[in-house]
């Protein structure tokens, strides 16, 4: 296996990082800040509720993403036992 290889293995695995974590995330961080919002203008300091929209923002993106989350770590993990068998077998 080249130099070449690993690093076009790991600019993969940063890709799949990113697909896989990224919405999810990002979902978090946008709920969190509208209700850091909401929370400023009417001064409620109260910490439910922030979490509980902000969990259910990620539990509704992992429903809407987790075919397209799947596919990916799918993917990936087939690439990765292709590259395994290439080096070790051939």
């Amino acid at each position: 296996m080249q130099e070449t290889d690993l690093a076009q293995l790991l600019r993969e695995t940063f890709l799949v990082l990113l697909k896989l974590g990224g919405p999810v995330l990002a979902a978090g961080l946008v709920v969190g800040v509208v209700m850091s919002l909401v929370q400023a203008v009417t001064q409620i300091n109260e910490p439910a509720l922030a979490f509980v929209p902000k969990a259910a923002a990620i539990a509704g993106t992992l429903v809407l993403a987790g075919p397209f989350m799947l596919a990916t770590l799918r993917d990936y993990t087939t690439l990765l036992f292709d590259r395994l068998i290439q080096v070790g077998g051939g």
